[in-house]
């Protein structure tokens, strides 16, 4: 079993924010895999799909971004999902907007998104994909994170969610993930 975990932030005031990809992304995925989301007694919203035999859990945290490791480690724990099949897609302030990049495990690197699922997962050796958003120039973190995409800024986002998407599928049809990051590094 795969659990994949999109980060975000619950509500429609930050629906297609920056801080809101990994929602995006999943949402992307739940529909080409041709499943809906339900809200499960995790604190989470729940898509189950199937793919050569092997169940997929799409997950989005309902806990706001940095609280996330509240849903997802009770999840991992019900579900008895190893940490290598976690995959968590998430934002990230330190690449350019439109770069994606993979990891295998490794820190927070600052995101509380990702702290949050360390601390209640108790490891982590899990996947990212994460995401860029760049840095804001004139604006505070908070404001720019919860802030939605210039129209400018649209189109490098739309490229990198295709990006995100086909490095997702290739883990799922080949699970080896390193094979993917040298693929979408």
């Amino acid at each position: 079993m795969k659990m994949i975990v999109g980060l975000g932030n619950i509500g429609r005031q930050y629906a297609q924010t920056r801080h809101n990809v990994g929602f995006m992304i999943v949402d992307e995925l739940a529909s080409k895999l041709n499943v809906t989301f339900q809200t499960s007694k995790f604190e989470a919203q729940v898509a189950t799909a199937f793919q050569d035999g092997e169940k997929i859990l799409l997950v989005k945290p309902a806990t706001y971004m940095n609280d996330s490791g509240r849903a997802v480690g009770p999840l991992m724990s019900y579900y008895n999902v190893d940490p290598a099949d976690l995959l968590v897609i998430h934002d990230d302030l330190d690449l350019p907007l439109g770069k994606v990049r993979l990891k295998q495990k490794g820190s927070a690197g600052g995101h509380n998104g990702i702290k949050s699922i360390i601390s209640h997962v108790g490891d982590q050796h899990f996947k990212r994909v994460k995401v860029g958003i760049d840095h804001p120039q004139k604006m505070s973190v908070v404001d720019y994170v919860l802030g939605k995409f210039t129209p400018a800024e649209v189109a490098k986002f739309d490229d990198a969610k295709i990006t995100a998407l086909a490095a997702v599928e290739a883990w799922l049809a080949n699970d080896d993930f390193t094979a993917v990051m040298n693929q979408y590094n």
